[in-house]
């Protein structure tokens, strides 16, 4: 097996998930893949979570061991040799790290963008209170959610299992070329939720398209544990 390009910790994981109009994926959807679908509803995710004990080819970047990130991913998959690989297309990647982003772009494709970011964790007897701010033109967006202390399992086939489950992430390259690379992490576990709140420039960030959708109540809230992740390396690109 080949070694991972980047291992890491992805902790804490708020997934705010939100029914959308499949049109308005179309143009970020990549070439041989199709739209994921749970129950016949297309979903999208702001995710917002702790990137820590980050190491690349197995070293570790001065100054950017532990930081947040938030990110808008939807849902695909991609059939190989009769094989539903199912995976993530993310619309927007945004990190504190310039140097990241840089990386992220320049290796994967992907769409990062860097903006000053804050994070939170206040673990209280009863409850967990877990929170991620980034900053856009001096306005602090956020992600901020209540909930229990003890984690319970994921049911199968439930909208948790949908949302999480999904081990690859594509990219579209050109409107001809897509690559693909494999995350591998095992089955997390998730908080029971209280209470979720949240403040997103939706127009500056993810489009005008996003709006209808990403500023009302989300379908669902998931707090994931998280655990430990290898990023494979490659870009494979899909032909």
């Amino acid at each position: 097996m080949p070694s991972p390009f980047l291992t890491a910790q992805w902790r804490k994981l708020i997934l705010a998930n939100y029914a959308v109009d499949p049109e308005i994926l179309k143009p970020y959807l990549p070439e041989h893949t199709e739209l994921d679908l749970w129950n016949n509803t297309c979903y999208v995710s702001v995710v917002g979570f702790l990137f820590d004990a980050v190491k690349i080819k197995g070293f570790t970047i001065p100054n950017h061991h532990s930081f947040p990130e938030v990110n808008l991913r939807f849902y695909v998959r991609y059939e190989d040799n009769k094989e539903w690989k199912r995976g993530v297309v993310f619309i927007k990647e945004i990190v504190p790290k310039t140097m990241v982003t840089f990386i992220a772009n320049t290796v994967y494709g992907e769409n990062y963008q860097t903006l000053p970011m804050r994070h939170q964790w206040d673990m209280l007897e009863n409850e967990q209170r877990i929170e991620y701010e980034w900053k856009v033109n001096n306005k602090w967006n956020y992600l901020r959610v209540k909930a229990g202390i003890e984690p319970v399992d994921i049911k199968e086939g439930s909208e948790a299992e949908f949302i999480t489950e999904h081990y690859w992430g594509y990219t579209k390259l050109s409107d001809k070329k897509t690559s693909a690379y494999e995350v591998i992490h095992p089955r997390w576990k998730v908080y029971r939720m209280h209470n979720l709140n949240f403040s997103f420039s939706t127009k500056e960030l993810f489009g005008e398209a996003f709006v209808p959708f990403l500023e009302t109540k989300p379908t669902s809230i998931f707090l994931a544990e998280g655990s430990e992740v290898q990023v494979m390396g490659g870009g494979k690109v899909i032909k």
